[in-house]
């Protein structure tokens, strides 16, 4: 125990973020972006419909905390994906990722549906039935034979 503690006190720290002093005065903010990108060792892809004016006097701050007030203070936001920051509006940004989701939904829902029977012999069908319902997707089914205590759950394929 003492000499995982000791290591820990040896360790060097983790590097921090570099912290950068910025003023300018109605500056573009694909330019205030570039120069953060410079900084931060990231590429840039621009929204064609940002233009932005803003005017920044900041000391000492790190650069990824300068990048997020810059593009607030225009209404915009930005993605990453590995290396790559894509800027663009706030509101294009939430809509094509609510489009993403209903996508991946609407891809979830689309596979095959399977159908297993199931034949019980300690509980009754048309008991188990309703309770099963509510663990199916949208497109599940669950059906019962009370003559023969058989329950037919089709659902999505997992």
């Amino acid at each position: 125990m003492g000499t995982l503690l000791l290591a820990l006190l040896l360790a060097p720290a983790p590097p921090a973020q570099t912290r950068i002093s910025i003023d300018v005065k109605d500056a573009n903010v694909i330019d205030v972006v570039s120069l953060l990108s410079e900084v931060g060792g990231f590429q840039v892809v621009a929204d064609g419909s940002v233009t932005c004016k803003l005017t920044l006097k900041l000391k000492d701050v790190e650069w990824a905390t300068v990048l997020d007030l810059a593009l607030r203070s225009c209404g915009l936001a930005h993605e990453t994906e590995g290396d790559v920051v894509r800027v663009a509006p706030a509101s294009r940004l939430l809509e094509e990722a609510a489009q993403r989701r209903r996508l991946d939904e609407e891809r979830r829902l689309n596979r095959p549906l399977r159908t297993d029977t199931y034949r019980l012999s300690y509980a009754r069908a048309q008991e188990l039935a309703p309770l099963l319902r509510r663990f199916l997707s949208p497109r599940g089914t669950v059906e019962f034979d009370a003559r023969t205590n058989t329950l037919f759950v089709t659902d999505i394929v997992q």
